[in-house]
């Protein structure tokens, strides 16, 4: 459904009290730098209220309750996180999932998100948004005026799964986020494969020369995680560190 511009300020979508029909919950996993040990952020991962999987929270949503999913989303990840004391953890940053396509007028929708920052005391300016790169876009311009108003919210910006997905390079010469965070496929087995260390190392070299922080994203050994940091990457996110804790800050 395409909506008007008088829609899309109003974002009425966003800003309704439909209830979604489903309930949810976070889990929490850190993204640590593995030079000081200490977290880098915290990634808010959606799941089911008894522990089920990302995926019986997504299949329930749907282009009527998008809306309101996304902004719910937002919300709960910073009740939860200044609930946890997320905030009292240096400058650790809390990681949130968004959904472009779900974003009508970005001035208009991050106005919950604000007033959940309020409610809660928690700083705004700690916040990241990440996008995932799998993630089919409808409109790059779209994305890319979502993220040039966050940035200068003082948010930080984040292209998840970088390396598996619709856009690439070409989404990153156009516009050049805060974070890219290295999708899990090029980390497997990283240590053992020649290619994957190459294309890596390649990452790496063009995002210090563009000033982006990378992330890798999936190390499930030390010698993945080993590798990446031979490789320039010192911010790490998977299981070798900490799986997800529901309700939980742990690392």
């Amino acid at each position: 459904m395409i909506e008007t511009k008088a829609q899309a300020h109003n974002c009425k979508h966003c800003s309704d009290n439909a209830t979604l029909g489903f309930d949810f919950t976070m889990a929490f996993q850190p993204m640590l730098d593995v030079d000081s040990k200490q977290p880098f952020a915290f990634e808010a991962l959606v799941r089911g209220p008894n522990g089920e999987a990302a995926a019986w929270v997504l299949n329930q949503v749907n282009p009527k309750n998008i809306y309101t999913f996304d902004q719910s989303c937002r919300t709960k990840a910073i009740h939860l996180a200044s609930k946890l004391g997320l905030q009292d953890i240096g400058d650790c940053k809390l990681s949130i999932n968004f959904l472009p396509n779900a974003v009508y007028e970005p001035a208009a929708c991050i106005s919950k998100t604000l007033e959940a920052c309020k409610i809660s005391g928690f700083p705004s300016e700690r916040l990241m948004f990440e996008v995932s790169e799998s993630q089919k876009l409808e409109n790059t311009d779209h994305l890319i005026r979502i993220f040039k108003d966050y940035e200068s919210r003082g948010f930080t910006t984040s292209i998840d799964d970088f390396g598996a997905g619709y856009s690439g390079l070409n989404l990153l010469s156009e516009f050049q986020p805060q974070v890219i965070k290295i999708d899990m496929e090029l980390i497997r087995n990283i240590h053992t494969i020649k290619s994957k260390q190459v294309i890596v190392k390649g990452i790496v070299s063009m995002c210090h020369e563009l000033n982006i922080i990378v992330i890798g994203e999936g190390a499930e050994s030390s010698n993945e995680s080993q590798m990446l940091r031979e490789l320039g990457v010192k911010v790490q996110q998977g299981y070798f560190f900490a799986r997800p804790s529901i309700e939980t800050l742990a690392f």
